[in-house]
């Protein structure tokens, strides 16, 4: 994974809203989108308390992350901070074709990423993969234009052990995409990264459970 050196400015365009410049550090540097972003989270996202994970874990917490990837306000910064870590990672609208991921969780995310290349004046694509295909009509498991022969990144809201992210991944192969890449909002730094790297697959994230503030479990 191919990260911009630590203390190195890039910007952030942010469509109606203003330009800001944020700085790569070990934890989002206070006024840059990825510390609001990582406030957010705070704010909206982490319930504390036992729970049992998708994953079949169990956690002192718990990242509701449809409370933040559906936020009028948090929604535009997942859009345009998972796009930058994109693109400076060479995947970017012009590498890639297309993002998408496993629903319900990475919905938002993929359709946030999608606005914000078109407010920037890029061309991307998007779909979304059923946990199974469907029994009937085209029986799709993938959804939207066709991932055939297309080079894709495979999107989630966030990841535990990187299960869902790899059902996602074999169904877009199964439908005859190239996955290059995958990508959280949050990672929990509980074995996404390694089980995905492990496959081969580069993986990055926008804020890691150090960032904000939470032990990984």
């Amino acid at each position: 994974m191919r990260r911009l050196p630590a203390g190195t400015p890039h910007t952030i365009a942010l469509g109606g809203l203003d330009t800001l410049t944020a700085v790569t550090t070990d934890t989002p540097a206070p006024g840059t989108p990825a510390h609001r972003l990582a406030d957010l989270v705070n704010e909206h996202a982490v319930v504390h308390g036992r729970v049992m994970l998708s994953s079949g874990k169990e956690a002192d917490y718990y990242v509701d992350m449809r409370r933040v990837t559906l936020h009028h306000e948090a929604a535009p910064l997942i859009g345009h901070l998972l796009l930058d870590r994109l693109e400076e990672s060479g995947y970017g609208p012009g590498e890639i074709d297309a993002v998408g991921g496993l629903t319900l969780g990475a919905d938002p995310v993929v359709c946030a990423v999608q606005h914000a290349a078109a407010s920037r004046g890029l061309d991307l694509d998007a779909f979304l993969v059923r946990k199974e295909a469907k029994g009937h009509g085209m029986k799709r498991q993938v959804e939207g234009p066709d991932v055939a022969g297309k080079r894709v990144v495979v999107l989630e809201d966030t990841s535990t052990t990187g299960g869902s992210a790899l059902t996602a991944v074999q169904a877009c192969r199964n439908a005859g995409a190239e996955v290059v890449a995958v990508a959280s909002v949050v990672d929990r730094d509980t074995g996404a990264r390694e089980a995905l790297e492990g496959a081969e697959l580069p993986y990055l994230w926008v804020l890691s459970a150090a960032d904000l503030g939470l032990a990984p479990q």
